[in-house]
């Protein structure tokens, strides 16, 4: 079993941040948009790459806010992801393009559905993965500082 690394971008326009949209069975679910670092690639080449695939927008990367990490065997999903051990690099982003400039997703996640601007302060509201983050999202945006490492949490 190996660790596998991803950078996620939290991308915070106004009063709302950009999530991809995500389905299941049991409805619409939200990401941060990023993924999966590849071989020879850093972490930030990572995140503009996934960011290009996922919103269809290249990324200009900022301050490094959380690392998460996810043990599959600790959580819900666990028959699916058991053996998954991920660390996860949340970076503050900002879109490098226009906002008019409305481009496509290059190579979405199999679930993606969209894109959407949601009210930060709303996001207790939403199904986003992972699900503790909400709260931490929510106090960086109104000034509160927070932990960096997060530790293992869904």
């Amino acid at each position: 079993m190996h660790i596998r690394n991803s950078a996620k971008a939290i991308i915070i326009s106004g009063d709302k941040v950009l999530l991809t949209k995500n389905q299941d069975k049991d409805g619409y679910f939200y990401l941060f948009p990023g993924g999966g670092q590849e071989h020879g690639e850093t972490i930030h080449q990572a995140l503009i790459r996934e960011c290009v695939e996922e919103i269809g927008h290249q990324v200009e990367v900022g301050e490094l806010l959380h690392i998460r990490e996810y043990i599959g065997r600790n959580h819900e999903h666990w028959p699916f992801d058991y053996n998954l051990h991920q660390v996860e690099y949340y970076f503050t982003s900002k879109i490098v393009e226009e906002a008019h400039n409305d481009k496509e997703p290059t190579n979405p996640d199999s679930h993606q559905v969209g894109m959407e601007w949601v009210p930060v302060n709303d996001l207790l509201r939403y199904r986003l993965y992972p699900k503790e983050l909400r709260k931490y999202i929510m106090e960086y945006f109104n000034g509160v500082k927070s932990p960096v490492y997060l530790g293992d949490m869904n």
